[in-house]
């Protein structure tokens, strides 16, 4: 295992907060435009046909698969996992001279 200095530690972090960064804006973002749509459905036809539940539905499972990626929910996909795949890799061209291209 690869020792991880603290330049290393701190581009981690940074790249991590700008990910949740770009999360709540998105977050932010699909609670303004729903909203105004949600007023404009009302406005209109006093929701006899709710069509912004559409754009809600659609932009909203977009903010759960970021929210995942952001908060780094998935357990099978992780950095671990990566990093475990990638020497696994690097052992096996070791060991049997190949070369991954």
């Amino acid at each position: 295992m690869k020792n991880i200095n603290e330049e290393e530690m701190y581009e981690r972090a940074k790249a991590r907060v700008y990910e949740l960064k770009k999360f709540y804006n998105n977050l932010f973002s699909y609670i303004v435009v729903v909203s105004f749509l949600a007023g404009l459905n009302y406005y209109t036809n006093e929701w006899r046909n709710p069509w912004f539940l559409w754009c809600a539905a659609g932009w909203g499972l977009g903010i759960v698969f970021h929210a995942i990626k952001a908060y780094q929910i998935n357990p099978v996909f992780n950095k671990d996992w990566e990093e475990n795949k990638i020497r696994k890799y690097m052992e096996e061209e070791q060991q049997n001279g190949q070369h991954w291209e």
